[in-house]
């Protein structure tokens, strides 16, 4: 399988299973910064790395569920990069359910479809709404992403959303445009704006609390459920890294 690394939260007894590899090529991904769980607190206080390497080993299936067995576990999160190009993650999220009747998360840019039949719930990336912007930021068009995200809705799977804010970019207007997108399909769906981290060479900036406040404020006016995340580095709970 693409997955290179696995943590897990002992309090919400949370298992994070790390996707390698991607199907677009987002400008300000994460991953351009940090290869590995930044919640991890050797990372957070070293959160320099600029240059991620391509990890040195990939786990197969049989060692995933090898490696989960040892854990006590209520919720497996599938992240990356991108976990829906794994052509075995149908099968993985099977197994889980039936061994360990866990709560099974895909956080997705939603460019590929999957089986969603043993995914209980998605955390869907909407990067943009107008699609120059979205090409611009991914070097893809979002139109089969944004029909995928009305296919899963229709599904009756769990749906949230989630962009991120970037200051004259990504901003007010644009956010404002995603909401209004949302809100036709269901304005009950939960949506988090997320504050950008400047990565890379872009001439971006991080935004301000205010901006993120404004952002938030836009986007309530077409949906119920709203909030943002400023990207703090002051961690909740414990991370645990296992592999």
């Amino acid at each position: 399988m693409n997955i290179y690394h696995i943590t897990y939260v002992p309090r919400t007894k949370s298992a994070h299973l790390y996707f390698w590899g991607c199907n677009l090529n987002c400008r300000a991904c994460v991953r351009l910064k940090e290869t590995y769980d930044y919640h991890l607190k050797d990372r957070v206080s070293n959160s320099v790395e600029e240059s991620p390497k391509t990890p040195e080993r990939f786990l197969a299936l049989e060692e995933v569920i090898s490696i989960l067995r040892k854990l006590d576990i209520n919720e497996v999160i599938f992240m990356g990069a991108e976990p829906s190009i794994d052509p075995r993650l149908p099968q993985l999220a099977e197994v889980l359910h039936q061994e360990f009747g866990s709560h099974n998360i895909l956080l997705t840019n939603g460019l590929k479809l999957f089986d969603p039949r043993h995914i209980d719930e998605v955390v869907f990336s909407l990067k943009a709404r107008t699609d120059t912007i979205h090409k611009d930021y991914t070097r893809k068009s979002n139109k089969e992403a944004l029909k995928n995200f009305v296919t899963l809705y229709q599904s009756s799977i769990k749906l949230r959303t989630e962009s991120v804010f970037i200051p004259v970019y990504i901003d007010g207007l644009e956010i404002e445009n995603i909401a209004r997108f949302i809100a036709g399909v269901d304005n009950r769906i939960p949506y988090r704006i997320d504050a950008y981290i400047p990565v890379g060479d872009n001439p971006w900036r991080q935004p301000t609390p205010k901006e993120m406040e404004k952002a938030v404020s836009i986007a309530r006016k077409y949906l119920r459920n709203v909030s943002c995340l400023s990207r703090s580095n002051e961690l909740k709970y414990d991370v645990v890294r296992i592999f």
